[in-house]
């Protein structure tokens, strides 16, 4: 309603300052047309609740990703509330949310959750402000961050700011609002980066859920945008994030852009490690291609700023498949889950992975939901493998050294006096290993507690793995 009134106030001048125009002499010079400020909102919200002393320290975050339509048969955030320990149980500690604000519903939509019509509001579809405030509670009580996500780049063309700050977007040459260069995205109008006002209300709506549903974070989507790459806008909404003593706020940039680290992100998105696993495991190409990009992926990374590393997320599950139809079925699906989760980085869960799915959740995420329980032993492996990750710094964040063949990713990490010898075969046969001398003998298997010897070669079965430590 504010935009709409402040677009009457602007109509309402335009048509008084004609009529003086009118009323003035011929060889008057003509008045200038009221500047009027676009309307931006500025106050802080009160906050909701207490801000969350659990968060977890940026390089001890486990990311699970929640599709809140295809996550449970509802396709509401109350249900997602009802299956938190469920999450909490597979090692999580940070709770990230699709968006969850309404969307676009005019002649261009596509139903996408990533056409947002209104920043500050709650998606009907997913429930109330209250409904999301319970979910958040619940999750903190579970000793878990909430972070949302963000849609910086462009909004739905239904979108309040289309008719109330058309300047706030970017035009095309007959100065037509236009859809985001050089995509398909039809269904959304690309913002102007270069507008003040826009960034500051930009800003401003993303700080009030900090405030009105005490979350701890966002993953800001599309963080590479060209024309968001091309201002200085990313480090200004974190400068103002960071500004907020009052939260320990944890941002991830879904981008791969060295600027990220330095505009304050904790976090980049792994695509280039995605890429590799996929040409690993599907291609066969040679499993030390990982090893390299320990090096290129952190390259501007300081202190303990980190890469959030995946097997799958919303976007490649609806393009390229699930991890089990990918990499080799459920064997082949953990391995490549081992290595992601385990070698460096942050690891990243994305619904349904856990439950060994090999339905694909394509967009816009209404036709398929996640069975939960048919695949039990797949997820007492998640369950397992992140409860040794979990009890080890050496795995957690340890610094790891490459001992990869062409056929098993290997590695040591150690923090302090807590040491991890990783194998994962990334091939469906049978793989030796050759261990090098000062890695032979007593270890103990971090998955089952047993004492292991290791020898002179290890034989892996297909798409086996080994998680020892000492």
């Amino acid at each position: 309603m504010l935009f709409y009134n402040n677009a009457f106030k602007k109509g309402l001048a335009l048509a008084v300052s004609l009529s003086l125009l009118a009323a003035c002499k011929k060889d008057s010079p003509a008045a200038p047309d009221p500047i009027i400020p676009p309307v931006v909102t500025t106050t802080t919200p009160p906050q909701y609740g207490t801000p969350f002393a659990g968060v977890p320290n940026r390089e001890d975050a486990v990311v699970y990703q929640v599709n809140i339509r295809a996550f449970s048969q509802a396709g509401n955030l109350a249900g997602v509330t009802a299956r938190l320990d469920s999450i909490k149980a597979v090692g999580a500690n940070v709770l990230y949310l699709m968006p969850i604000y309404p969307i676009g519903t005019n002649s261009r939509s596509s139903n996408s959750p990533y056409a947002v019509k209104d920043y500050r509001a709650v998606n009907p579809e997913f429930g109330s402000l209250a409904d999301l405030r319970t979910l958040v509670d619940a999750a903190h009580a579970r000793n878990m961050a909430v972070m949302l996500d963000w849609v910086a780049n462009h909004t739905s063309w239904d979108n309040a700011w289309i008719t109330a700050h058309p300047d706030w977007y970017q035009k095309d040459g007959a100065g037509g609002i236009q859809s985001p260069p050089n995509t398909t995205f039809t269904d959304v109008a690309q913002l102007n980066f270069t507008n003040a006002a826009m960034r500051l209300e930009m800003i401003s709506a993303m700080k009030s859920w900090v405030f009105t549903a005490n979350v701890d974070g966002f993953r800001c989507d599309y963080a590479d945008a060209p024309d968001i790459a091309a201002t200085d806008f990313w480090k200004q909404a974190v400068d103002t994030l960071r500004s907020v003593r009052t939260h320990k706020l944890l941002l991830l940039a879904e981008g791969t852009r060295a600027s990220n680290f330095a505009s304050g992100f904790d976090y980049n998105f792994g695509f280039n490690f995605y890429g590799s696993i996929y040409q690993v495991y599907k291609n066969g190409q040679s499993a030390t291609t990982f090893d390299a990009l320990n090096t290129s992926e952190f390259a501007s990374a300081t202190g303990t700023q980190s890469v959030v590393r995946y097997i799958t997320n919303h976007d490649v599950n609806g393009s390229d498949g699930t991890p089990v139809a990918l990499f080799g079925g459920d064997a082949g699906a953990m391995s490549a889950f081992v290595v992601a989760a385990l070698y460096k980085g942050i690891p990243f869960i994305y619904n349904g992975q856990e439950a060994g799915m090999s339905t694909a959740i394509t967009f816009p995420f209404t036709t398929v939901k996640v069975q939960w329980g048919t695949k039990p032993a797949v997820t007492r492996a998640y369950k397992q493998l992140m409860a040794a990750r979990a009890a080890s710094p050496a795995l957690q964040h340890g610094t790891p050294t490459a001992y990869s063949t062409a056929n098993v990713c290997a590695f040591t990490k150690a923090a302090g006096s807590d040491r991890a010898f990783v194998l994962a075969n990334v091939r469906n046969s049978v793989q030796p290993f050759a261990v090098p001398a000062a890695l032979q003998g007593a270890w103990t298997n971090a998955l089952t507690g047993s004492s292991v010897t290791v020898g002179a070669s290890v034989a892996l079965p297909a798409y086996g793995y080994l998680v020892l430590k000492k």
